[in-house]
């Protein structure tokens, strides 16, 4: 079946509100592992993962840093209009040069109490090393699903990614029912966090500590990274009868010619994606390489974007060394030295891992394209994998446990 004419119906589990956590372990690694491979679920804890990952294997990870992406503007009358920064305007070339601007940016937003906005501006200011910081926001256009906000400032020193770790706070998802805190700074970020540009984080990686990382490595379990930053459109629930009639949220990722290189090489013949953002990553890397293989003339990043139904419509035969090869060479004859482009994959039943052989990821909401992921790899033992969790007291979503899930050797190409 084509996932086009999938019920998201069909992927629901019963998730009670006390299941979902509230705050991370106080210790990242001593979150619960559950471990399905070969269609056999067993269960450890992340600080053992080591153990379930062969020698010589690659291991990716998202390097995305979460930004303070709420910025709360109080009025005069004391109520609040809340202004949530989705993306980057499209006259920028991609996050990081957007995050770069000084003075003033363009950004896609929501606006909590839109209606409340009758002035020409919202105003905050705040002292920084004794000086005083004004941040003027302005609505210069209203599309049908967000806002296109002016930011302007009046210190010229400051860049947009530093007025937003000033100004803003962090955006726990919206199942988590409680307000931020100062810790979630630091515990709603990886350990490797390092480029400004996601709203949400890549929270498979939040288990993760320097001691589990040199544990790998001993085992020439080889980590590398790439960026994949995470839109608000992850949380964006499934509400159409079927996939056909769902738009898959795109987001913007960074990967350099080292890292394909990387995935190239025969010393590391296993690799495990930390993340749905890592994983959709990699695959999309795949089918850039297949499109221009198959496909003729590409000169821009624009052009090898991955589209919704791509991976489903695009030929299929291509081995993954042959898409990854050519789209190096690309890059080689283009003198690009790092890909900047979307992707808007949908990775669901009926789509085989081309890259990965298993994901480290969390569990996820019921009825959502995170879910369906995990059923592509697992097949129709997620239902299995679920019920595991329930049944064992696994903490859910962002703040909760994990898993680590190998490919189905049938499914394998």
């Amino acid at each position: 079946m084509h996932p086009k004419h999938l019920s998201i119906l069909d992927f629901s589990y019963p998730l009670s509100e006390e299941r979902i956590a509230k705050f991370p372990l106080s210790l990242r690694d001593t979150s619960k592992l559950l471990v399905y491979n070969n269609e056999e679920i067993s269960q450890d804890y992340y600080y053992n993962l080591h153990n379930h990952i062969p020698e010589n294997s690659l291991i990716i990870f998202n390097n995305t840093k979460v930004v303070e992406a709420r910025l709360l503007f109080e009025k005069t009358t004391g109520s609040v209009i809340e202004i949530f920064c989705l993306e980057p305007d499209e006259r920028y070339g991609d996050i990081t040069v957007a995050m770069m601007q000084k003075s003033k940016v363009y950004w896609k937003c929501l606006v909590g109490g839109a209606k409340k906005w009758k002035e020409d501006f919202l105003l905050k200011e705040l002292k920084e090393d004794g000086n005083n910081i004004q941040l003027q926001a302005k609505i210069i256009e209203k599309k049908n699903d967000y806002f296109l906000i002016e930011f302007c400032w009046n210190n010229n020193e400051l860049c947009f990614s530093e007025l937003l770790h000033l100004f803003g706070v962090i955006p726990l998802p919206p199942y988590i029912k409680r307000s931020t805190t100062e810790q979630d700074r630091v515990t709603y970020q990886t350990i490797y966090a390092k480029f400004d540009g996601s709203v949400a984080a890549p929270t498979a990686g939040l288990h993760f500590t320097d001691v589990m990382v040199k544990n790998l490595k001993a085992k020439n379990i080889q980590p590398i990274y790439t960026t994949l930053h995470v839109g608000a459109g992850t949380f964006k629930p499934v509400k159409a009868l079927t996939m056909q009639e769902h738009e898959m949220h795109a987001e913007y990722i960074e990967v350099t010619r080292q890292f394909i290189e990387q995935l190239l090489s025969k010393d590391f013949p296993t690799i495990i994606a930390v993340g749905t953002t890592s994983l959709r990553t990699i695959e999309s890397l795949y089918w850039m390489g297949v499109k221009i293989k198959t496909q003729t003339n590409f000169t821009s990043f624009n052009e090898i974007a991955i589209n919704q139904w791509d991976a489903y419509e695009l030929p299929q035969e291509i081995l993954v060394n042959d898409a990854l090869n050519s789209l190096l060479q690309w890059m080689i004859e283009n003198n690009k030295e790092k890909i900047i482009t979307k992707t808007q994959i949908i990775i669901a039943p009926g789509y085989n891992l081309k890259v990965a052989d298993a994901l480290v990821t969390n569990f996820h909401q019921p009825q959502s394209t995170l879910l369906l992921l995990v059923a592509a790899i697992a097949g129709n033992n997620w239902k299995k994998i679920y019920h595991f969790a329930l049944e064992n007291d696994f903490r859910f979503l962002s703040y909760g446990d994990g898993s680590l899930i190998w490919k189905n050797k049938k499914t394998t190409d």
